[in-house]
């Protein structure tokens, strides 16, 4: 009965199948890349139900079929029943991060709870719980490669975790609360977007421009002029626009007005609130994780991970972070000497953080970050990244022309092996607009898999959110800048070289950072600087003044960096370490956690609970990971440094035993397989000045 109702309700959509929606047919285009040119807003909603109607026939035919379970004719056919789901949710969900609009976030909302309905009628089909429970008590009777096994332990600890064995009346309950959140996490996801574009500082009086590099003022009078308001300059929260200004800006109130404005969204008490859809998310999650009989949330998150347990973060955190307060307390000491020297008379606040240290850069290293930026166009940087990907692995890129895009700002690159064979394509979208989130990432269209026999081959995309270009001038990085695009390449080569045969990967989220941090540590070799760090406009090569004034000042700023990343991490774990039954006021929340954490007043976390996207929407009781991460990027460096940086041996084996085996074996033993030894933290401290 089950399998009829399925196919009547597939039967039904397939007539109604709209020919000239792309999702429908196959795509005849470069590499098969999604038809960006052809895809509307319109094409996403029968897409998904359709999505949605194929992968219950399949599943039908799985708990309908008569014969013993194995894992060919159970987990290896679940494993792509999604399949249709799956290529229509990866460009929506990429296209509503990167180039969103009222459509498609209306969309969002009706299109999350449809897809939390369906993950739940999938994990708490007791039928199929029950096949896969059985291939995995008698995965010994057959013969499973490393990779299935890992696939089979996985998805059956999946279905425990999210509910299987729970009676129905618990069942309901979990499904009433995995729909709720669903549509809070988006609403708190857009909030914050909506936020973002909200506010501009608009200057229309130049001498308030006083401080700021002709760059930046320049790309502001091109955002007004873009605005209608021509002849005045607009700032904005995104990280572009307001960091240069925090850092130059000689009017304090006005560093004060921008930056207070970036550090209060969703918190203002209108519509864009997200107090209290906060409130609500851990209230649930917290709900939730003792109904699956886990203490908190952060226990459930844990469970798969390197971490294990919540002390185990929670030990590695607050270590740092007491190394890291009397660093940062030393910077503040210094900074605010600079404020007295200058006839100040107040005491250091966030909004002064970036300004007085940069003239403390300049004072210690005789170093400005302008002197820094005509080295660094983003077409160099770019191709400085790829050149240290073709050196470890003897990759290349080429520009692909004529290809659809995912945005008219987008980039395409055809990768391949040394021997000219094709590994993937890769799109990057480097500058800031409003229909794009904050931040930068790297997500994929199409993820590498093997069906029947055929290497499927992956589509990559890396997305920024960098200085556009101004003016006559190319877009030009910072060091900051220059540090994420080489992050976000380390997670695009990890996802162009993974060669897992399966879609349904377990990726143990304390080492999904080990590919993109590892890629930072290239950035200020000598070596690699003259091969991409060049004068935008002579062409010469940074001098060697400059790149010993960049290791000189390696551990400038240390003490900031940790504390703000560690107060942030720490924050979320304290949200997702509470028991139910949980009543939070994020605000006085976090104020407490800071006060317990000893956090100084002059830095606020990285991240302030109301924009905090990270522990809404994947790194939930996960921020910690790109510190965790951070111990592994740096002793797996000195692997490399031991035999020098673009060791053929050392690389080899890194592409091989972590890059192409992520997500499909155990993390420690993928690291063990490289590294022949566990992580040591020694590195880590040294890097970060902290030992």
């Amino acid at each position: 009965m089950m399998m009829a109702s399925a196919i009547a309700v597939v039967s039904c959509n397939t007539e109604k199948k709209d020919p000239g929606n792309p999702f429908f047919a196959e795509w005849n285009t470069p590499f098969s890349v999604p038809p960006f040119d052809q895809i509307e807003n319109e094409h996403y909603l029968p897409a998904i139900d359709s999505g949605i109607a194929v992968a219950r026939i399949s599943i039908a035919e799985i708990t309908g079929n008569q014969e013993a379970p194995t894992f060919a004719n159970t987990v290896a056919k679940l494993d792509r029943a999604d399949e249709l789901l799956s290529k229509v949710a990866a460009v929506f969900y990429s296209q509503t991060s990167a180039n969103t609009n009222d459509t498609l976030e209306t969309l969002q909302m009706e299109i999350a709870p449809k897809v939390s309905a369906f993950s739940d009628e999938l994990l708490l089909n007791a039928t199929l719980f029950s096949r896969i429970r059985s291939v995995w008590e008698n995965r010994a009777s057959e013969q499973l490669s490393e990779e299935e096994l890992f696939l089979l332990e996985n998805l059956y600890k999946s279905f425990v975790r999210n509910g299987a064995l729970l009676g129905p009346e618990d069942q309901e309950k979990l499904k009433k609360m995995n729909q709720e959140l669903s549509v809070l996490t988006v609403k708190f996801s857009q909030n914050v977007l909506s936020e973002t574009n909200k506010f501009k500082l608009v200057i229309d009086n130049e001498a308030d421009l006083k401080g700021l590099p002709e760059s930046v003022v320049t790309t502001a009078a091109e955002t007004a002029k873009g605005e209608g308001m021509e002849g005045k300059w607009i700032f904005t929260t995104q990280k572009p626009s307001m960091l240069p200004f925090l850092q130059y800006s000689e009017n304090r109130d006005l560093r004060k007005k921008l930056y207070d404005a970036y550090l209060n969204r969703g918190n203002n008490g209108d519509e864009l609130d997200n107090n209290k859809i906060l409130a609500d998310i851990v209230r649930i999650r917290a709900d939730r994780a003792k109904l699956l009989g886990y203490r908190t949330h952060a226990d459930i998150v844990l469970e798969t991970r390197m971490a294990k347990t919540p002390d185990n973060v929670l030990n590695l955190l607050n270590d740092l972070l007491n190394r890291a307060l009397p660093v940062a307390q030393r910077e503040r000491d210094e900074m605010q000497q600079i404020v007295v020297a200058e006839g100040g008379t107040f005491k250091l606040e966030p909004h002064d953080w970036w300004y007085y240290a940069e003239k403390l850069r300049k004072s210690k290293y005789n170093l400005d970050d302008n002197e820094l930026r005509p080295y660094f166009s983003l077409d160099n940087v770019r191709d400085g990244a790829f050149a240290v990907a073709n050196k470890l692995y003897g990759i290349t890129f080429t520009r692909i022309e004529n290809i659809p895009l995912p945005h008219p700002d987008a980039q395409a690159f055809e990768v391949k092996e040394a021997d000219g064979s094709h590994v993937g394509v890769l799109y990057m979208d480097f500058y800031p607009r409003e229909s794009k989130r904050q931040g930068a990432w790297c997500g994929g269209y199409r993820d590498h898999q093997v069906i029947d026999g055929k290497e499927i081959t992956p589509v990559v995309t890396i997305v920024g959110n960098f200085t556009p270009p101004a003016g006559d001038k190319p877009a030009l990085l910072s060091m900051d800048d220059v540090l994420t695009l080489f992050h976000e390449f380390g997670h695009g080569l990890q996802g162009l070289f993974s060669e897992n045969t399966y879609s349904g990967t377990t990726v143990a989220w304390d080492i999904v950072e080990l590919p993109s941090q590892i890629m930072e540590h290239w950035v200020t070799q000598p070596e690699v600087l003259a091969m991409y760090a060049k004068h935008y406009e002579t062409g010469e090569v940074i001098p060697q003044e400059l790149v010993e004034k960049i290791r000189n000042s390696s551990y400038f700023n240390t003490g900031f960096d940790n504390v703000e990343i560690m107060a942030a991490s720490l924050l979320d774990m304290a949200y997702y370490s509470l028991e139910a039954p949980v009543t939070v006021d994020p605000q006085q929340f976090e104020k407490e956690t800071m006060k317990k954490i000893g956090l100084i007043p002059e830095i606020e976390p990285r991240y302030r609970s109301t924009y905090f996207l990270h522990m809404i929407d994947g790194y939930d009781a996960g921020y910690y990971v790109y510190t965790w991460a951070a111990v592994l990027d740096n002793d797996a460096f000195e692997a490399f440094r031991e035999k020098g940086i673009f060791d053929q041996e050392t690389a080899t084996s890194f592409r091989k035993n972590v890059l192409e085996k992520m997500g499909t074996m155990d993390a420690e033993q993928m690291y063990l397989n490289f590294r022949g030894r566990e992580p040591e933290i020694e590195p880590l401290l040294k890097n970060r000045g902290l030992n």
